[in-house]
């Protein structure tokens, strides 16, 4: 509550000053992926931008007050959903007074709307770390989930504004085609990726593991959100000898000495990958994000001589 309180001060002294963009669909996205697919789909009717720049972790993308401000201002917020923004964007919401986008609005629009989950816990305890009730949240990774993402981003602008529906269905359908010719390609580039096994600092890869046949053996973190602790360490580098697992993937946004001690004493190679677009110079937007982490996986694994 007391962060609530600071955001509120503080956006309502930017608030007289602030003007929106004349003439357009004001859209804010919580991640730079989400942002890129609205543009696209939103073409020159929507002025988008992102909370999220690429390089934080999504549970935890630091609450500014200018970000109530930009909320403030939106027609519609633009999020993954599954909780994945639970620690952030609930407070921002509230901050922003803006009642046109909190949730169950049509203002407010969650792309993971028409995706199964994985990892959908049978059980809520906060005990067991920082657990999404929902299921997985990290559906970005896996692009034909993006197809998903994009076709709910559509839909939700339609029923907000149904009289560019026609607009943006035409541009959804130009994005697909753009999304499929790539998806082919990065299924035959991903060959090399099938039935290799890896271990990631958070289950961020999931999706991404299953999209291309991988074997998510575990996580560094005990649990999601739960630091590791020296005794899972220990038992985490026995399963990987055991189970001759080849790839240590440390998200760029966690600590590297972990993960680089954890490959080195396996004898696995570790992998560095952005988590979401944006992370990197040259994972400037979706598609780019994706063939980023598509080539630098396969790539590790064609550097072992698997």
């Amino acid at each position: 509550m007391k962060a609530i309180a600071t955001l509120l001060l503080a956006a309502l002294a930017f608030l007289s000053s602030a003007a929106p963009a004349a003439d357009k669909i004001r859209v804010v996205a919580t991640i730079p992926d989400l942002a890129d697919m609205t543009r696209h789909i939103g073409g020159d009717l929507v002025d988008v931008s992102s909370l999220a720049t690429g390089v934080e972790d999504i549970h935890a993308v630091p609450m500014k007050p200018s970000f109530a401000v930009l909320l403030n201002h939106a027609d519609a917020v633009v999020l993954l959903g599954l909780s994945a923004e639970h620690a952030f964007l609930p407070a921002l919401l509230e901050a922003a007074r803006n009642p046109g986008i909190q949730q169950d609005t049509p203002g407010y629009i969650d792309v993971s709307v028409n995706i199964v989950p994985l990892e959908v816990p049978t059980r809520i305890d906060r005990s067991l770390g920082d657990q999404h009730p929902m299921g997985n949240p990290h559906i970005n990774l896996d692009p034909v989930r993006g197809k998903d993402m994009a076709r709910a981003i559509a839909d939700g602008l339609g029923r907000k504004y149904p009289q560019y529906a026609d607009t943006f269905k035409t541009n959804l359908d130009a994005y697909l085609a753009e999304l499929d010719s790539n998806i082919a390609r990065w299924e035959k580039m991903a060959a090399p990726l099938k039935g290799v096994k890896l271990v990631s600092y958070h289950p961020d890869l999931l999706y991404f593991a299953e999209r291309y046949g991988m074997e998510a053996v575990g996580t560094i973190e005990v649990r999601p959100g739960v630091d590791p602790t020296p005794s899972h360490i220990a038992e985490l580098e026995d399963q990987m000898k055991r189970e001759h697992v080849q790839l240590v993937v440390r998200e760029l946004h966690y600590p590297a000495g972990l993960a680089e001690t954890v490959a080195t004493a396996t004898g696995a190679t570790l992998v560095e990958l952005p988590a979401m677009a944006g992370g990197l110079a040259d994972t400037k937007d979706y598609i780019s994000f994706i063939d980023h982490n598509v080539r630098t996986m396969v790539q590790a694994v064609q550097g072992r001589g698997a």
